[in-house]
């Protein structure tokens, strides 16, 4: 069995062999072994920063501050972009809180994002945050507020079409406020690792809370990131990708059937703003596997 220090260059070479960056944290939840790689420095979430705004709507919701079945009707032309979901609605429709969890979590829908966020609140969310001693975690901006930095920054409308920025040069990416975690949603692979810990274990909030938020997590659809790691049928994945220029992230839950449960938290900022490049996306399962199989072996202590 490879040493931690092994696991590590190993992931770091393949980090290279791509063109990204690497922040990793994996730990057991219900145990004491874990791996990092620079897990304790400030990341950008991208649409990571969706579990705690989810943990937050559940958290209202089980202590009756709101209700997950009232119905909201949504309009289209909703002024926040995004790829998918109802920013794409041609009509009106009508959904629950519920659903439209499903949808913030499940494919990332932005719209679905910023109604949820404006109906709990930033500030409830970041004292929900505080509570549970997050020092780095922070939601600062909705996906509509992000994106319109974007524009704001290189003078142009920025729809979340990665396409329009593959090929501006690194300086001018890398000098979007989105991109720098201290003007926009931010956390560290630790801290995100030991906030699914804590769904997982109820301890974020109360047992029913934490079961809608892992139930949210497991319906995520994409498949091309930390969950190609890990093909086995017999294993369960539930997380969060999230998506900016040159940013791929993924949080996840890894679940054996032997009882075994992982989280993990890669983040990673590419050479380069291309956004179409499979290889980076497919790293970060090839890293959340190294990482989990090297905790699974009993005795491998910590890192």
């Amino acid at each position: 069995m490879p040493t931690a220090s092994e696991v590590i260059e190993t992931i770091n070479d393949r980090a290279e062999e791509v063109g990204v960056r690497v922040r990793l944290h994996a730990a057991e939840i219900d145990g004491a072994r874990r791996i990092g790689i620079d897990a304790e420095t400030p990341v950008v979430t991208a649409s990571v920063f969706k579990v705690p705004v989810a943990l937050e709507l559940a958290r209202q919701a089980a202590e009756g501050e709101l209700d997950l079945g009232e119905r909201i009707t949504v309009a289209p032309g909703h002024p926040t972009p995004s790829p998918y979901g109802l920013a794409t609605f041609r009509h009106e429709v009508t959904m629950s809180w519920h659903d439209l969890a499903i949808l913030m979590i499940g494919i990332s829908d932005n719209v679905a994002t910023d109604l949820i966020l404006d109906r709990v609140g930033k500030e409830a969310t970041g004292e929900t945050l505080r509570r549970l001693g997050f020092e780095h975690t922070t939601v600062s901006q909705d996906c509509g507020e992000t994106l319109r930095g974007i524009g704001e920054d290189l003078g142009i409308p920025y729809e979340d079409d990665e396409r329009l920025l593959a090929g501006l040069p690194m300086e001018k990416l890398t000098a979007l406020r989105a991109l720098q975690p201290a003007h926009t949603c931010a956390t560290t692979a630790q801290e995100i690792t030991r906030l699914l810990a804590l769904i997982w274990r109820d301890e974020a909030a109360s047992p029913a809370a934490c079961a809608d938020v892992r139930r949210w997590l497991e319906l995520q659809v994409w498949p091309h990131r930390l969950r190609s790691g890990f093909p086995d049928d017999g294993i369960r994945v539930s997380g969060k990708t999230g998506t900016l220029p040159s940013v791929r992230n993924e949080v996840d839950v890894v679940e054996y059937p032997d009882g075994g449960r992982y989280a993990v938290g890669i983040f990673t900022d590419a050479v380069d703003g291309r956004s179409r490049v499979p290889e980076r996306d497919a790293f970060i399962g090839f890293a959340a596997a190294r990482a989990v199989e090297w905790l699974r072996v009993p005795g491998t202590g910590s890192e």
